[in-house]
Protein backbone atom coordinates (compact mmCIF):
# COMPACT_ATOMS: atom_id res chain seq x y z
CA UNK A 1 0.00 0.00 0.00
CA UNK A 2 1.36 3.47 -0.84
CA UNK A 3 2.47 5.55 2.14
CA UNK A 4 2.83 9.29 2.53
CA UNK A 5 6.36 10.63 2.82
CA UNK A 6 7.34 13.94 4.40
CA UNK A 7 10.20 15.58 6.25
CA UNK A 8 10.64 14.03 9.74
CA UNK A 9 8.16 11.23 8.99
CA UNK A 10 10.33 8.71 10.85
CA UNK A 11 10.22 10.82 14.02
CA UNK A 12 6.43 11.20 13.73
CA UNK A 13 5.88 7.46 13.29
CA UNK A 14 7.75 6.73 16.53
CA UNK A 15 6.55 9.76 18.49
CA UNK A 16 3.69 8.05 20.34
CA UNK A 17 6.01 5.27 21.53
CA UNK A 18 8.40 7.79 23.06
CA UNK A 19 5.78 9.64 25.12
CA UNK A 20 5.85 8.98 28.86
CA UNK A 21 2.76 8.00 30.82
CA UNK A 22 1.57 10.88 33.03
CA UNK A 23 -0.67 10.99 36.05
CA UNK A 24 -4.03 12.73 35.73
CA UNK A 25 -4.80 15.13 38.58
CA UNK A 26 -8.45 15.91 39.26
CA UNK A 27 -9.22 19.57 39.89
CA UNK A 28 -12.09 19.74 42.34
CA UNK A 29 -12.62 23.47 41.79
CA UNK A 30 -13.15 23.07 38.04
CA UNK A 31 -15.21 19.88 38.22
CA UNK A 32 -18.96 20.37 38.38
CA UNK A 33 -22.22 18.59 39.08
CA UNK A 34 -22.77 14.99 40.02
CA UNK A 35 -19.78 12.67 40.23
CA UNK A 36 -19.39 11.36 36.72
CA UNK A 37 -17.13 9.42 34.36
CA UNK A 38 -17.19 12.40 32.00
CA UNK A 39 -13.68 13.82 31.72
CA UNK A 40 -12.25 17.14 30.57
CA UNK A 41 -8.45 17.16 30.43
CA UNK A 42 -6.29 20.22 29.94
CA UNK A 43 -2.93 19.48 28.36
CA UNK A 44 -1.12 18.28 25.26
CA UNK A 45 -3.47 15.79 23.63
CA UNK A 46 -0.64 13.42 22.65
CA UNK A 47 0.45 13.09 26.28
CA UNK A 48 -3.13 12.90 27.53
CA UNK A 49 -4.06 10.18 25.05
CA UNK A 50 -1.04 8.09 26.03
CA UNK A 51 -1.98 8.45 29.70
CA UNK A 52 -5.61 7.44 29.08
CA UNK A 53 -4.76 4.38 27.01
CA UNK A 54 -4.39 1.95 29.95
CA UNK A 55 -7.97 2.72 30.96
CA UNK A 56 -9.81 3.17 27.66
CA UNK A 57 -8.10 1.11 24.96
CA UNK A 58 -10.82 -0.44 22.79
CA UNK A 59 -13.59 1.24 24.81
CA UNK A 60 -14.53 4.31 22.73
CA UNK A 61 -17.45 4.04 20.32
CA UNK A 62 -17.07 7.38 18.53
CA UNK A 63 -14.17 9.79 18.10
CA UNK A 64 -14.81 13.20 16.58
CA UNK A 65 -11.96 15.64 16.05
CA UNK A 66 -11.77 19.03 14.40
CA UNK A 67 -7.99 19.58 14.19
CA UNK A 68 -6.33 22.75 12.92
CA UNK A 69 -6.87 22.87 9.16
CA UNK A 70 -3.42 24.29 8.29
CA UNK A 71 -4.99 27.01 6.20
CA UNK A 72 -2.34 29.65 6.72
CA UNK A 73 -4.71 31.73 8.84
CA UNK A 74 -3.88 33.01 12.29
CA UNK A 75 -6.60 32.15 14.79
CA UNK A 76 -6.83 33.57 18.26
CA UNK A 77 -7.36 30.21 19.93
CA UNK A 78 -5.29 27.98 17.64
CA UNK A 79 -2.03 28.13 15.77
CA UNK A 80 -3.46 27.15 12.40
CA UNK A 81 -0.42 28.23 10.40
CA UNK A 82 1.69 25.10 10.63
CA UNK A 83 3.97 24.21 7.75
CA UNK A 84 2.71 21.18 5.82
CA UNK A 85 5.24 18.60 7.03
CA UNK A 86 4.87 19.82 10.62
CA UNK A 87 1.12 19.42 10.34
CA UNK A 88 1.53 15.85 9.14
CA UNK A 89 3.95 15.15 11.99
CA UNK A 90 1.42 16.63 14.41
CA UNK A 91 -1.38 14.40 13.18
CA UNK A 92 0.29 11.01 12.67
CA UNK A 93 1.10 10.02 16.28
CA UNK A 94 -2.24 11.34 17.53
CA UNK A 95 -4.18 9.35 14.95
CA UNK A 96 -2.10 6.28 15.76
CA UNK A 97 -3.12 6.51 19.42
CA UNK A 98 -6.74 7.35 18.62
CA UNK A 99 -7.00 4.15 16.59
CA UNK A 100 -6.13 2.20 19.75
CA UNK A 101 -9.07 3.70 21.63
CA UNK A 102 -11.78 2.58 19.21
CA UNK A 103 -14.01 -0.38 20.01
CA UNK A 104 -14.31 -3.04 17.31
CA UNK A 105 -17.50 -1.41 15.99
CA UNK A 106 -16.28 2.14 16.67
CA UNK A 107 -15.59 4.96 14.22
CA UNK A 108 -13.58 8.16 13.94
CA UNK A 109 -14.97 11.28 12.21
CA UNK A 110 -12.48 14.02 11.25
CA UNK A 111 -13.42 17.48 10.01
CA UNK A 112 -10.96 18.90 7.49
CA UNK A 113 -10.94 21.18 4.43
CA UNK A 114 -9.33 20.81 1.01
CA UNK A 115 -5.90 22.03 2.12
CA UNK A 116 -4.99 18.76 3.86
CA UNK A 117 -7.94 16.41 3.25
CA UNK A 118 -6.31 14.30 0.58
CA UNK A 119 -3.01 13.95 2.43
CA UNK A 120 -4.94 13.10 5.57
CA UNK A 121 -6.84 10.34 3.79
CA UNK A 122 -3.61 8.66 2.65
CA UNK A 123 -2.34 8.82 6.25
CA UNK A 124 -5.60 7.36 7.56
CA UNK A 125 -5.44 4.56 5.00
CA UNK A 126 -2.05 3.63 6.44
CA UNK A 127 -3.10 3.77 10.10
CA UNK A 128 -6.64 2.34 9.93
CA UNK A 129 -6.37 0.34 6.70
CA UNK A 130 -8.06 1.19 3.41
CA UNK A 131 -10.67 -1.50 3.98
CA UNK A 132 -11.84 0.42 7.05
CA UNK A 133 -12.57 3.64 5.17
CA UNK A 134 -16.31 4.28 5.54
CA UNK A 135 -17.07 7.58 3.83
CA UNK A 136 -16.04 11.10 2.91
CA UNK A 137 -18.97 13.16 4.15
CA UNK A 138 -19.34 16.55 2.48
CA UNK A 139 -20.82 19.12 4.84
CA UNK A 140 -22.28 22.31 3.37
CA UNK A 141 -20.80 24.73 5.85
CA UNK A 142 -21.84 28.04 4.27
CA UNK A 143 -25.16 29.57 3.33
CA UNK A 144 -23.84 31.71 0.46
CA UNK A 145 -20.67 31.93 -1.68
CA UNK A 146 -17.60 33.83 -0.50
CA UNK A 147 -17.52 36.70 -3.01
CA UNK A 148 -13.81 37.32 -2.30
CA UNK A 149 -12.77 33.87 -3.48
CA UNK A 150 -12.03 32.63 -6.98
CA UNK A 151 -14.15 29.58 -6.25
CA UNK A 152 -15.94 29.96 -2.94
CA UNK A 153 -15.39 27.03 -0.58
CA UNK A 154 -18.86 25.98 0.48
CA UNK A 155 -18.00 22.71 2.17
CA UNK A 156 -15.77 20.83 4.58
CA UNK A 157 -14.94 17.15 4.48
CA UNK A 158 -15.63 14.75 7.34
CA UNK A 159 -13.48 11.67 6.79
CA UNK A 160 -14.96 8.59 8.44
CA UNK A 161 -12.86 5.53 9.32
CA UNK A 162 -13.70 2.49 11.38
CA UNK A 163 -11.84 -0.02 13.50
CA UNK A 164 -13.64 -2.86 11.71
CA UNK A 165 -15.84 -1.80 8.80
CA UNK A 166 -17.94 -4.98 8.75
CA UNK A 167 -18.84 -4.57 12.41
CA UNK A 168 -19.46 -0.83 12.06
CA UNK A 169 -21.88 -1.25 9.17
CA UNK A 170 -24.03 -3.49 11.37
CA UNK A 171 -24.45 -0.83 14.08
CA UNK A 172 -24.70 2.48 12.21
CA UNK A 173 -28.17 3.97 12.58
CA UNK A 174 -30.59 5.60 10.21
CA UNK A 175 -31.52 9.28 10.27
CA UNK A 176 -34.98 10.05 11.67
CA UNK A 177 -37.32 11.53 9.09
CA UNK A 178 -37.64 15.28 9.03
CA UNK A 179 -40.99 17.04 9.23
CA UNK A 180 -40.70 17.73 5.50
CA UNK A 181 -40.19 14.04 4.79
CA UNK A 182 -43.02 13.04 7.09
CA UNK A 183 -45.33 15.40 5.19
CA UNK A 184 -45.02 13.20 2.08
CA UNK A 185 -46.92 10.42 3.88
CA UNK A 186 -50.66 10.62 3.17
CA UNK A 187 -53.74 8.52 3.91
CA UNK A 188 -56.18 8.95 0.99
CA UNK A 189 -57.92 5.62 1.71
CA UNK A 190 -58.26 6.19 5.46
CA UNK A 191 -56.06 3.21 6.24
CA UNK A 192 -56.36 2.49 9.99
CA UNK A 193 -52.57 2.06 10.17
CA UNK A 194 -52.16 5.76 9.47
CA UNK A 195 -50.23 7.79 6.85
CA UNK A 196 -48.28 5.90 4.20
CA UNK A 197 -46.30 6.34 1.02
CA UNK A 198 -46.22 3.93 -1.90
CA UNK A 199 -43.31 2.42 -3.82
CA UNK A 200 -42.76 0.49 -7.02
CA UNK A 201 -43.74 -3.18 -6.68
CA UNK A 202 -41.34 -4.37 -9.40
CA UNK A 203 -37.76 -5.60 -9.14
CA UNK A 204 -35.02 -5.86 -11.73
CA UNK A 205 -34.34 -9.27 -13.30
CA UNK A 206 -36.22 -12.49 -14.02
CA UNK A 207 -37.36 -14.83 -11.25
CA UNK A 208 -39.84 -17.50 -12.42
CA UNK A 209 -41.81 -17.58 -9.15
CA UNK A 210 -42.25 -13.79 -9.29
CA UNK A 211 -43.65 -13.72 -12.82
CA UNK A 212 -47.45 -13.81 -12.59
CA UNK A 213 -50.49 -11.79 -13.62
CA UNK A 214 -52.02 -9.30 -11.20
CA UNK A 215 -55.69 -8.39 -11.47
CA UNK A 216 -56.50 -5.21 -9.57
CA UNK A 217 -59.72 -4.82 -7.53
CA UNK A 218 -60.96 -2.64 -10.42
CA UNK A 219 -60.43 -5.45 -12.92
CA UNK A 220 -57.28 -4.22 -14.69
CA UNK A 221 -54.70 -6.94 -15.45
CA UNK A 222 -50.94 -6.26 -15.24
CA UNK A 223 -47.93 -8.34 -16.20
CA UNK A 224 -44.39 -7.58 -14.99
CA UNK A 225 -42.67 -5.01 -17.27
CA UNK A 226 -40.06 -6.29 -19.70
CA UNK A 227 -36.80 -7.10 -17.90
CA UNK A 228 -38.43 -6.96 -14.48
CA UNK A 229 -40.45 -9.14 -12.10
CA UNK A 230 -42.75 -8.48 -9.16
CA UNK A 231 -41.03 -7.84 -5.84
CA UNK A 232 -42.65 -10.80 -4.03
CA UNK A 233 -44.02 -14.19 -4.87
CA UNK A 234 -47.76 -14.37 -5.54
CA UNK A 235 -48.77 -15.72 -2.11
CA UNK A 236 -47.07 -12.79 -0.39
CA UNK A 237 -48.70 -10.32 -2.80
CA UNK A 238 -52.16 -11.81 -2.12
CA UNK A 239 -51.62 -11.63 1.63
CA UNK A 240 -50.49 -8.00 1.45
CA UNK A 241 -53.51 -7.16 -0.72
CA UNK A 242 -55.86 -8.80 1.77
CA UNK A 243 -54.23 -6.81 4.57
CA UNK A 244 -54.77 -3.54 2.65
CA UNK A 245 -51.02 -3.00 2.17
CA UNK A 246 -51.22 -2.60 -1.62
CA UNK A 247 -52.36 0.51 -3.50
CA UNK A 248 -53.98 0.50 -6.93
CA UNK A 249 -55.00 4.14 -7.15
CA UNK A 250 -58.31 5.72 -6.24
CA UNK A 251 -60.05 3.94 -9.13
CA UNK A 252 -58.40 0.64 -8.07
CA UNK A 253 -57.14 0.12 -11.63
CA UNK A 254 -53.67 1.57 -11.28
CA UNK A 255 -50.27 -0.15 -11.42
CA UNK A 256 -49.72 -2.13 -8.18
CA UNK A 257 -47.70 -0.25 -5.57
CA UNK A 258 -46.74 -1.32 -2.05
CA UNK A 259 -47.47 0.83 0.99
CA UNK A 260 -44.83 1.83 3.53
CA UNK A 261 -46.32 3.21 6.74
CA UNK A 262 -44.93 6.16 8.63
CA UNK A 263 -45.19 4.35 11.97
CA UNK A 264 -43.06 1.49 10.60
CA UNK A 265 -40.38 3.69 9.12
CA UNK A 266 -36.98 3.50 10.81
CA UNK A 267 -35.81 6.60 9.01
CA UNK A 268 -33.48 6.82 6.06
CA UNK A 269 -29.92 5.74 5.45
CA UNK A 270 -27.51 8.65 5.77
CA UNK A 271 -25.72 9.62 2.60
CA UNK A 272 -22.52 11.61 2.24
CA UNK A 273 -24.02 14.99 1.33
CA UNK A 274 -25.08 16.87 4.45
CA UNK A 275 -26.99 20.05 3.72
CA UNK A 276 -26.71 22.98 6.09
CA UNK A 277 -30.50 22.99 6.39
CA UNK A 278 -30.24 19.58 8.07
CA UNK A 279 -27.11 19.85 10.24
CA UNK A 280 -26.35 23.56 10.55
CA UNK A 281 -23.66 25.86 9.18
CA UNK A 282 -20.85 28.14 10.31
CA UNK A 283 -23.12 31.10 11.05
CA UNK A 284 -25.40 28.96 13.16
CA UNK A 285 -22.39 27.70 15.11
CA UNK A 286 -21.16 31.25 15.75
CA UNK A 287 -24.60 32.30 16.97
CA UNK A 288 -24.55 29.41 19.43
CA UNK A 289 -21.13 30.50 20.71
CA UNK A 290 -22.21 34.15 21.00
CA UNK A 291 -25.24 33.08 23.00
CA UNK A 292 -22.92 31.26 25.41
CA UNK A 293 -19.96 33.63 25.67
CA UNK A 294 -20.99 36.95 24.15
CA UNK A 295 -19.98 38.65 20.90
CA UNK A 296 -16.61 39.77 22.27
CA UNK A 297 -15.35 36.22 22.75
CA UNK A 298 -16.33 34.30 19.62
CA UNK A 299 -14.40 31.07 19.15
CA UNK A 300 -13.03 30.67 15.62
CA UNK A 301 -14.58 28.07 13.31
CA UNK A 302 -16.87 26.31 15.81
CA UNK A 303 -19.12 23.52 14.62
CA UNK A 304 -22.91 23.65 15.06
CA UNK A 305 -24.41 21.33 17.64
CA UNK A 306 -26.69 19.82 15.00
CA UNK A 307 -23.67 18.57 13.05
CA UNK A 308 -22.18 16.80 16.06
CA UNK A 309 -25.61 15.46 17.01
CA UNK A 310 -25.91 13.67 13.67
CA UNK A 311 -22.46 12.08 14.03
CA UNK A 312 -23.15 10.89 17.57
CA UNK A 313 -26.64 9.66 16.64
CA UNK A 314 -25.36 7.62 13.70
CA UNK A 315 -22.47 5.98 15.51
CA UNK A 316 -23.40 5.52 19.19
CA UNK A 317 -26.03 4.53 21.73
CA UNK A 318 -26.77 6.17 25.09
CA UNK A 319 -24.02 5.36 27.57
CA UNK A 320 -21.34 4.88 24.91
CA UNK A 321 -18.08 6.82 25.16
CA UNK A 322 -17.40 9.74 22.80
CA UNK A 323 -13.87 11.20 22.61
CA UNK A 324 -12.68 14.53 21.22
CA UNK A 325 -8.96 15.29 21.56
CA UNK A 326 -9.20 18.73 19.88
CA UNK A 327 -12.09 19.89 22.04
CA UNK A 328 -11.97 23.61 21.23
CA UNK A 329 -14.96 25.38 22.74
CA UNK A 330 -16.46 22.10 23.98
CA UNK A 331 -19.19 21.45 21.40
CA UNK A 332 -18.62 17.69 21.24
CA UNK A 333 -18.74 17.33 25.02
CA UNK A 334 -21.84 19.53 25.28
CA UNK A 335 -23.73 17.54 22.63
CA UNK A 336 -22.63 14.17 24.04
CA UNK A 337 -23.80 15.28 27.51
CA UNK A 338 -27.22 16.31 26.22
CA UNK A 339 -27.55 13.02 24.32
CA UNK A 340 -26.75 10.85 27.32
CA UNK A 341 -23.33 9.68 26.20
CA UNK A 342 -20.20 9.51 28.31
CA UNK A 343 -17.36 11.64 27.01
CA UNK A 344 -13.67 12.46 27.19
CA UNK A 345 -12.54 15.87 25.99
CA UNK A 346 -8.93 17.03 25.70
CA UNK A 347 -7.89 20.63 25.12
CA UNK A 348 -4.45 22.15 25.45
CA UNK A 349 -5.24 25.85 25.48
CA UNK A 350 -6.45 28.11 28.26
CA UNK A 351 -9.94 27.94 26.76
CA UNK A 352 -10.28 24.51 28.38
CA UNK A 353 -10.97 26.65 31.44
CA UNK A 354 -12.31 29.86 29.88
CA UNK A 355 -14.71 28.21 27.42
CA UNK A 356 -15.22 24.49 28.01
CA UNK A 357 -15.85 24.57 31.76
CA UNK A 358 -18.37 27.46 31.70
CA UNK A 359 -20.16 25.91 28.73
CA UNK A 360 -20.51 22.48 30.35
CA UNK A 361 -21.65 24.06 33.61
CA UNK A 362 -24.46 25.70 31.66
CA UNK A 363 -25.30 22.35 30.07
CA UNK A 364 -25.48 20.66 33.48
CA UNK A 365 -27.73 23.51 34.65
CA UNK A 366 -30.11 22.95 31.72
CA UNK A 367 -28.92 25.39 29.04
CA UNK A 368 -31.50 25.55 26.22
CA UNK A 369 -29.41 26.50 23.18
CA UNK A 370 -28.25 24.32 20.30
CA UNK A 371 -29.96 20.90 20.25
CA UNK A 372 -31.43 21.13 23.76
CA UNK A 373 -35.06 21.40 22.75
CA UNK A 374 -34.72 18.79 20.01
CA UNK A 375 -33.44 16.18 22.49
CA UNK A 376 -35.61 17.41 25.41
CA UNK A 377 -32.58 18.37 27.49
CA UNK A 378 -33.40 19.74 30.94
CA UNK A 379 -30.06 19.49 32.75
CA UNK A 380 -28.33 17.09 35.09
CA UNK A 381 -25.17 15.04 35.35
CA UNK A 382 -21.68 16.41 35.77
CA UNK A 383 -18.05 16.23 34.68
CA UNK A 384 -14.60 16.00 36.21
CA UNK A 385 -11.74 18.28 35.19
CA UNK A 386 -8.16 17.03 35.08
CA UNK A 387 -4.70 18.47 34.58
CA UNK A 388 -1.76 16.45 33.30
CA UNK A 389 0.45 15.65 36.28
CA UNK A 390 3.85 14.13 36.73
CA UNK A 391 5.20 11.19 34.76
CA UNK A 392 4.74 7.66 36.07
CA UNK A 393 8.48 7.04 35.66
CA UNK A 394 11.39 9.47 35.92
CA UNK A 395 14.15 9.81 33.32
CA UNK A 396 16.06 6.96 35.01
CA UNK A 397 13.08 4.62 34.78
CA UNK A 398 12.30 4.79 38.50
CA UNK A 399 8.71 4.97 39.71
CA UNK A 400 7.55 8.44 40.64
CA UNK A 401 7.18 8.54 44.42
CA UNK A 402 3.79 10.23 44.02
CA UNK A 403 2.22 7.45 41.97
CA UNK A 404 -0.70 5.64 43.58
CA UNK A 405 -1.24 1.89 43.73
CA UNK A 406 -4.21 2.15 41.34
CA UNK A 407 -2.21 4.13 38.76
CA UNK A 408 0.69 1.68 38.81
CA UNK A 409 -1.71 -1.28 38.72
CA UNK A 410 -3.42 0.15 35.63
CA UNK A 411 -0.08 0.72 33.94
CA UNK A 412 1.23 -2.80 34.68
CA UNK A 413 -2.02 -4.44 33.63
CA UNK A 414 -2.09 -2.55 30.32
CA UNK A 415 1.63 -3.08 29.63
CA UNK A 416 1.38 -6.84 30.22
CA UNK A 417 -2.05 -7.66 28.76
CA UNK A 418 -2.65 -4.87 26.24
CA UNK A 419 -6.12 -4.44 27.72
CA UNK A 420 -7.66 -1.51 29.60
CA UNK A 421 -7.72 -1.77 33.37
CA UNK A 422 -11.26 -2.04 34.73
CA UNK A 423 -10.47 -3.29 38.22
CA UNK A 424 -11.03 -1.48 41.52
CA UNK A 425 -7.37 -1.72 42.62
CA UNK A 426 -8.14 -2.48 46.27
CA UNK A 427 -6.35 -5.82 46.40
CA UNK A 428 -2.84 -7.05 45.59
CA UNK A 429 -4.48 -9.29 42.95
CA UNK A 430 -5.20 -6.74 40.26
CA UNK A 431 -6.86 -9.13 37.81
CA UNK A 432 -6.87 -12.40 35.87
CA UNK A 433 -6.17 -12.50 32.15
CA UNK A 434 -6.39 -15.72 30.13
CA UNK A 435 -6.01 -17.80 33.27
CA UNK A 436 -3.00 -15.85 34.60
CA UNK A 437 -3.42 -13.91 37.87
CA UNK A 438 -1.54 -10.63 38.24
CA UNK A 439 -0.41 -9.35 41.64
CA UNK A 440 1.19 -6.08 42.66
CA UNK A 441 3.02 -5.52 45.95
CA UNK A 442 3.34 -1.77 46.17
CA UNK A 443 2.65 1.02 48.63
CA UNK A 444 0.47 0.02 51.56
CA UNK A 445 -1.76 -2.43 49.69
CA UNK A 446 -1.17 -5.16 52.33
CA UNK A 447 -1.97 -2.78 55.19
CA UNK A 448 1.45 -3.37 56.73
CA UNK A 449 2.38 0.32 56.92
CA UNK A 450 5.80 -0.89 55.85
CA UNK A 451 6.07 -0.02 52.19
CA UNK A 452 9.56 -1.49 51.96
CA UNK A 453 9.40 -4.77 53.88
CA UNK A 454 5.72 -5.27 53.10
CA UNK A 455 6.38 -5.36 49.37
CA UNK A 456 9.04 -8.07 49.40
CA UNK A 457 7.69 -11.47 48.41
CA UNK A 458 8.19 -13.92 51.27
CA UNK A 459 6.38 -17.11 52.24
CA UNK A 460 4.42 -15.13 54.82
CA UNK A 461 3.35 -12.52 52.26
CA UNK A 462 2.53 -15.23 49.71
CA UNK A 463 0.14 -16.88 52.17
CA UNK A 464 -1.67 -13.56 52.62
CA UNK A 465 -2.33 -13.08 48.89
CA UNK A 466 -5.72 -13.95 47.33
CA UNK A 467 -5.53 -17.51 46.05
CA UNK A 468 -5.48 -18.48 42.39
CA UNK A 469 -5.30 -22.02 41.03
CA UNK A 470 -3.13 -21.32 38.00
CA UNK A 471 -0.15 -19.30 36.76
CA UNK A 472 0.68 -16.16 38.72
CA UNK A 473 2.75 -13.09 37.90
CA UNK A 474 3.79 -11.12 40.99
CA UNK A 475 5.35 -7.66 40.87
CA UNK A 476 7.27 -6.57 43.96
CA UNK A 477 10.45 -4.89 45.12
CA UNK A 478 12.27 -8.18 45.77
CA UNK A 479 11.68 -11.90 46.33
CA UNK A 480 12.92 -14.02 49.21
CA UNK A 481 11.55 -17.21 47.64
CA UNK A 482 13.99 -19.25 45.61
CA UNK A 483 13.69 -19.79 41.86
CA UNK A 484 13.00 -23.52 42.25
CA UNK A 485 10.12 -22.90 44.67
CA UNK A 486 8.70 -20.13 42.46
CA UNK A 487 8.69 -22.53 39.54
CA UNK A 488 6.93 -25.23 41.57
CA UNK A 489 4.29 -22.69 42.65
CA UNK A 490 3.85 -21.54 39.01
CA UNK A 491 4.92 -18.01 39.94
CA UNK A 492 6.77 -15.57 37.71
CA UNK A 493 8.30 -12.83 39.84
CA UNK A 494 8.98 -9.41 38.31
CA UNK A 495 11.00 -6.81 40.16
CA UNK A 496 9.84 -3.22 40.51
CA UNK A 497 10.82 -1.03 38.71
CA UNK A 498 13.22 -2.92 36.45
CA UNK A 499 10.75 -5.43 34.98
CA UNK A 500 7.97 -2.90 34.36
CA UNK A 501 7.56 -2.08 30.70
CA UNK A 502 7.05 1.57 29.81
Amino acid sequence: MPTLQWLNRNDAVHASHNISYHLLERDEALSFGAISENMIIQGDNLVALKSLLPYYKGQVKCIYIDPPYNTGSAFEHYDDNVEHSQWLSLMYPRLELLCEFLSEDGSIWISIDDNEAHYLKVMLDEIFGRKNFAANVVWQKRTSPDMRATLGAGHDHILVYTKNYDKFRNVIKKIPKSEKQKSTYKNPDNDPRGPWSSSDFTAQGYRPNQMYSITTPGGKVYEPPVGRCWKNIESVFLRQTAEGRMWFGKDEKGVPRRKTYLYESEGQTAWTWWENSEVGHNQEAKKEIIALFGAADVFDTPKPERLIRRIIHLSTNPGDIVLDSFLGSGTTAAVAHKMGRRYIGIEMGAHAITHVVPRLKQVVDGEQGGISKAVAWNGGGGFSFYHLGETVFDEMGHINSNISFSSLAAHIWFADTGKPFNGVANSPMIGINEGVAYYLLYGDILGENKPTTGNILTNKILNQLPQHNGPKIIYGEASRIGEMMLKQLDITFKQIPYDIRF
